[in-house]
Formats: C-alpha cells, structure tokens, sequence
C-alpha cells in the first residue's frame, strides 16, 4: 500500500482553477482516499473513480490532464480500462498497481500507458512521475508571430505596419485590425464574423466593402486577388504566397 500519511504535512491551499486535473481510478477506497489527498495538497486537482464504469462516466463529462490506472480492479480491469481510453484520446495514463511482473509493465506500456508503478510505492516518487508525464505531453509553447510575408508586402503584427519593399502603406485603422486578424491565421480561412467591426452585424456588406477596399492596396487585380481570397460562404484567408 502507498505510505502516503508516513509524513504529516501542513494542510495546503485549495488547489487552483487552472491545475492539472488528475482522475484516480482505484477499486479500494483507502487507497484513492489517500492518495487523492496527498495530490490535493500538493496542487493536483483530483477526481476519483472506484471502478471501470465509474471511470467511463467522469470521463465523458470531465476533461482531464493525467489518469491513474489501478490494473487489479473487479471486472474490467486498467489493462482494458486504458485500451477504451485509447481508441480516441492520447490523455497520459499512469498504470498502478501492486502487480510488478516484467510482462504486466509490458502490456501496460503496449497498450498506450505512459509510465507504470508498483505498489507500495513512495508518495514521492508517484509526485515526480506525475509531474514528468504531463511536462512530457504538455503542448510546446506557440510561438507568436511577428510578421507575415506575401509577395512585396510585410505586415508586422504588433506595429500594425504594412510595407511593400520597406516603403511603407497608409491602412485605416478598419484596415490594419482586418489585416491584423487575418495575419494571425495566414493560410487558414478566418470567419466574416472574426472581422466584423464591433456594433456590425456580421451579415452586413461593410466586411465585403472593407475588404476590397484592402485589396486595392494590395493586389495587383483586386478583381481576382492572389493574397486576400473569398472563401465562398465561409469568410476570407490570407494566402502567404512569394
């Protein structure tokens, strides 16, 4: 069994609204007890499930960053638990359980589990493997963009500038803001109302009138632009193109 109370500590802070949320899965109550309440006081938040079918129902109504996975429970057991998970979530799943045959850590590991620990275990070491798992499958920052480029033109995001072969073009304050969204997303098709002016209704032809108002500042054939195109019944895109 995890020796999770062998140190008392001070009762923490309640963890906050943006800390990984953890769902422990465990059929015997003192064990998810104890260790929910050591993961609670060191920041987690944490659901828990006492079975399979539990599981399956936080699941489908809670999004979570990690799942621990006891492998010895009644009926369906972590094995299969983390195979339903896997058929359409890449969420980490830590296998627990008091079985540490080589072949078991194999199964775990082959179904999709993302580290595997034998009871009786450390609290420690359980905190450390949590935090190295979701600092392994968290997100890499995206990076903000500066400056797209297409054809002569450079629009700089931040600036709001727009140069053509660093000579710079006078946009409106309408025009830079429409320019600005569509620079965030090049390539990617951005919805009429991502660029309707505050107090516009999205359907009204002031998006239209913007727009080729930009492009005859811009396009060589405004009639048929190569940068700024319609994407019919959807909204526009900015083609990033030489």
């Amino acid at each position: 069994m995890p020796d999770v109370d062998a140190k008392p500590r001070p009762r923490a802070a309640t963890p906050a609204d943006d800390a990984p949320h953890l769902l422990i899965v465990d059929d015997d109550r003192r064990i998810r007890d104890l260790i929910s309440r050591f993961l609670s006081e060191n920041g987690y938040r944490v659901t828990t499930a006492e079975s399979a079918a539990d599981a399956r129902g936080r699941l489908a109504g809670l999004t979570f960053d990690l799942l621990i996975l006891d492998v010895m429970m009644p009926g369906e057991n972590g094995f299969e638990l983390a195979q339903f998970v896997r058929r359409d979530s890449h969420v980490p799943i830590l296998m627990l359980t008091a079985r540490a045959e080589t072949q078991d850590r194999i199964t775990g590991l082959e179904i999709g589990a993302d580290d595997y620990l034998a009871k009786p275990f450390e609290p420690r070491e359980l905190l450390l493997r949590i935090g190295n798992i979701i600092k392994r499958s968290a997100a890499p920052p995206t990076q903000a963009i500066e400056a797209v480029r297409f054809g002569p033109f450079v629009f700089h995001l931040e600036r709001g500038e727009l140069t053509r072969e660093d000579e710079p073009v006078r946009l409106t304050d309408r025009e830079r803001d429409m320019l600005r969204v569509l620079s965030e997303r090049p390539g990617d098709t951005v919805p009429r109302q991502a660029l309707v002016a505050p107090g516009v209704a999205a359907g009204d032809r002031a998006v239209d009138v913007q727009v080729n108002r930009l492009r005859r500042k811009i396009e060589r054939d405004p009639a048929n632009p190569a940068y700024v195109q319609t994407v019919r019944g959807v909204g526009y895109r900015l083609v990033v193109a030489p």
